[in-house]
């Protein structure tokens, strides 16, 4: 038989997890970065040091997931996919909160360098060859 449900039961969240924030509202309904194409799975964020001349940061940026984000990376380079994992967030997610953090120039971005970019095995192996015939 349908009772309706008091108070307490119709609470959505959980004492022992907290509140439950839904991902949308963390990265305000966006899917993607500002920036398409720069955080690769292994790209490096590094969190910058606060310079002398660097303006106050909006309010609007650092949300609790922003604060945490950069808390990683501010002694090491970390992968995004290594913030994702250390922050229990979908990928996706870390890259709009990585790439609005980016925006705000509080983070340091090293990607990785493209296949087409590296030399080429053959010509590696002439060098170490030439290099011996030396």
């Amino acid at each position: 038989m349908f009772r309706p449900r008091t108070p307490v039961e119709d609470r959505w969240f959980d004492d022992e997890a907290g509140p439950v924030v839904r991902l949308y509202s963390m990265t305000r309904g966006r899917t993607r970065p500002v920036e398409e194409g720069l955080f690769d799975l292994i790209s490096l964020i590094t969190a910058k040091e606060p310079g002398p001349d660097s303006g106050a940061v909006p309010a609007d940026v650092l949300d609790p997931e922003h604060l945490t984000l950069l808390a990683w990376c501010r002694h090491e380079p970390l992968s995004v996919a290594e913030l994702g994992s250390y922050t229990d967030l979908p990928v996706s997610v870390v890259r709009v909160l990585l790439g609005d953090l980016y925006d705000a120039d509080l983070i340091g971005v090293t990607r990785p360098v493209p296949l087409a970019e590296l030399p080429d095995e053959r010509l590696l192996r002439d060098v170490i060859n030439g290099l011996r015939a030396l």
